[in-house]
């Protein structure tokens, strides 16, 4: 059984390329199914023939079956699918109606030229609709020849055949009919199976390109902002764009270096990853935008795009949460780490950098100042620069400002926050 089915399997797909399309892999499936159809037929119809109706020349039928297969077994060999579908079609066509014209008519070969039919039937499944055209005038052409025949030469063409039974001449009617008729359908089923077959293959093809897409859309989501990603897959220009005003905020780890001499460099990795993944998460809780990470620092921003206005107030209170879960949660800071955290408002250039493995980052002196509190501030502390403050003391409660010394800018005064006003009193949480 095994063997059969591995027969008809190497049969099916006999002569199909890797680098063919799928209408043609289905033309060529469908023509080989349609030869070995026509076959089988053919031979069953000259057996019944011979058992029921009168004895006659079997010259045209073998004829048949030689052209038939001697062309499959050229194309096997050949590939040369062009040549084998153009000569099988015209075997198709015409040796029906040589079939017909040696018995008789109409009436004594009992309507066998509707084989014929066959031909163009399978131009429209081989080649296509348009091209089918040709053979279906063709066939129409040798059948009105035949009909012509028939009627002027009716009276003489009868008296010189033997004479044939009506039961027989109904019975082979109704036998070419059928026979006709089941090829045109199985033909018509196997196409519309193997293209359903196609179409659940593409489907199914579709879902795992579109998943594939979806993995690669959160890839470059988690790499830019959504609005970058979508320019940066539409335009190969430049991506640069300048902000009035951006809430910056820089999160260093303190001491990170020394705690990290100690550990395993897959010790490190799980220590910053828990941390920083923590605080992706804050991000996306209060709508900020995560820059990136250098080394044991991360960097987040808010103004870059409108989702909401009060981002520096946003960025602050993200500020608090993340300083007070490393304080609370010790499954995700069991080292007991610090951070030292730095604020800055400000204009900003932000863009894309570079054509492979490229980043979205920020410049200007806003990330710079706020880079530099950072590093000059206290463990534990939030600290913001003046224009932060002006923005937010209305809302939040601060130390009194302090001076400090910023390699590269000179003094500058900072204010370290306290918290949120409460509503009633205005006293410090």
């Amino acid at each position: 059984m095994k063997t059969e089915e591995s027969f008809f399997s190497t049969l099916r797909n006999a002569g199909i390329a890797p680098t063919d399309s799928e209408e043609l892999r289905l033309q060529k499936s469908l023509l080989i199914f349609a030869t070995g159809l026509i076959s089988f037929a053919s031979m069953l119809w000259l057996f019944i023939y011979a058992q029921l109706g009168p004895q006659f020349s079997s010259t045209v039928p073998f004829i048949f079956q030689f052209l038939l297969i001697g062309n499959l077994a050229i194309y096997l060999k050949t590939l040369n699918f062009d040549a084998f579908r153009l000569i099988q079609l015209s075997i198709f066509l015409f040796l029906p109606f040589v079939a017909q014209w040696s018995m008789g008519n109409f009436i004594t070969a009992s309507g066998v030229s509707l084989w014929g039919l066959l031909a163009p039937v399978g131009a429209v499944l081989f080649i296509g609709p348009r091209e089918s055209a040709a053979w279906f005038f063709a066939y129409l052409f040798f059948t009105a020849l035949s009909g012509g025949f028939d009627y002027y030469l009716a009276d003489s063409v009868i008296s010189n055949q033997p004479r044939i039974p009506t039961q027989t001449t109904i019975f082979f009617f109704a036998l070419n009919f059928a026979a006709v008729s089941t090829i045109v359908y199985l033909l018509l089923r196997y196409s519309a199976t193997e293209k359903q077959r196609a179409q659940a293959s593409l489907e199914e093809t579709f879902r795992m390109l579109q998943i594939e897409q979806d993995r690669s859309e959160r890839l470059l989501l988690n790499i830019l902002p959504g609005a970058i990603a979508e320019r940066l897959k539409n335009s190969n220009q430049t991506i640069a764009d300048g902000f009035a005003d951006v809430t910056v905020m820089f999160v260093d780890i303190v001491n990170f270096t020394k705690v990290a001499e100690g550990l395993t460099p897959q010790q490190v990795f799980t220590m910053l990853n828990k941390i920083f993944s923590s605080f992706d998460e804050l991000a996306e809780k209060y709508g900020m935008e995560k820059i990136k990470t250098i080394g044991d620092a991360y960097m987040v921003a808010g103004g870059l795009d409108s989702d909401r206005s009060d981002y520096s107030d946003a960025i602050v209170d993200m500020a608090v949460e993340m300083r007070d879960l490393l304080h609370r949660d010790f499954n995700v800071n069991q080292m007991h780490l610090e951070v030292r955290i730095g604020i800055g408002t400000g204009p900003v250039v932000a863009g894309v950098v570079g054509k492979k493995k490229f980043i979205y980052d920020l410049w200007g002196d806003t990330v710079n100042i706020a880079s530099r509190i950072t590093s000059e501030g206290v463990p534990g502390m939030v600290q913001v620069d003046e224009a932060t403050y002006r923005r937010l003391q209305e809302r939040f409660d601060f130390h009194a400002p302090q001076t400090i010394y910023l390699k590269g800018k000179g003094n500058m005064i900072v204010y370290r926050l306290i918290g949120r006003k409460t509503a009633n009193t205005g006293s410090i949480v």
